[in-house]
């Protein structure tokens, strides 16, 4: 486990976004393809922003993503696609593959089916990831299952994390939070050969607390990223202020 702490969000990004691309330049150059692991959320949207930019070449790139709610359509804001599409995806243009999360199958678990046969033909150079406000890993809300070897389940989202969308403003109210969603499982992300881990904000200072300092726990299920060895957290100060 890396710990680095940074004084501003920009500086952040940028060394997340360094790392990001560093470990794709050395898997394409030793294995000629990469694949990668993308989050959403407000904690990759610099680290985004700086990456679209870099000298990769995306035509052997194939990247899955972590999770989408479950009954949302690709057109509302708060929906993980859009927001993959939007700030990355259609940037960097070219890619070998991107494997979306279809929440609108209408059959959950037959995605679940198909996203596995998928990710089981790949191993994953690095998987960018954050934490939730309520130690989440994912949308692995606690306590979380850190057995299941399944790649993608079908979760159930706790209150705590419905208010953390409801908050980033993403929905206009708490009632129109998803309840359920699509979700990379534990030991799926704990595959991936790199872990990048970004926690900003002052609001993330407990979780990142009881993450990094805390017991290793389902009820904190961020915290087995401790068990990987190459696992980096990239904090900023705010988010950083409660660890001992």
């Amino acid at each position: 486990m890396k710990i680095k702490v940074y004084d501003s969000k920009e500086e952040m990004a940028k060394e997340a976004a360094d790392l990001v691309a560093k470990t794709i330049n050395e898997a394409l150059e030793k294995e000629g393809e990469a694949t990668i692991i993308l989050a959403t959320g407000m904690s990759q949207v610099e680290m985004l922003k700086s990456l679209v930019v870099r000298d990769i070449d995306w035509s052997r790139i194939t990247v899955f993503h972590l999770d989408e709610y479950i009954g949302l359509p690709l057109s509302h804001p708060a929906s993980f696609r859009k927001y993959l599409k939007e700030r990355f995806a259609d940037i960097v243009g070219g890619l070998r593959m991107f494997h979306y999360i279809d929440g609108e199958n209408p059959d959950p678990l037959a995605e679940c089916r198909r996203l596995n046969g998928l990710i089981a033909e790949h191993d994953v150079a690095i998987a960018c990831v954050g934490i939730g406000e309520n130690g989440h890993l994912a949308f692995n809300d606690p306590p979380a299952d850190f057995e299941t070897e399944t790649p993608y389940l079908v979760v159930e989202l706790d209150e705590a994390c419905r208010r953390q969308q409801l908050g980033e403003g993403w929905f206009p109210t708490l009632e129109a939070v998803p309840r359920q969603a699509i979700s990379m499982s534990v030991q799926q992300i704990l595959q991936s050969k790199t872990i990048l881990c970004l926690v900003p904000d002052q609001r993330k200072a407990e979780a990142a607390r009881n993450v990094i300092n805390g017991k290793i726990c389902p009820e904190v299920p961020a915290s087995i990223l401790r068990n990987h060895g190459n696992c980096h957290f990239l904090l900023d100060t705010p988010a950083a202020s409660l660890l001992d």
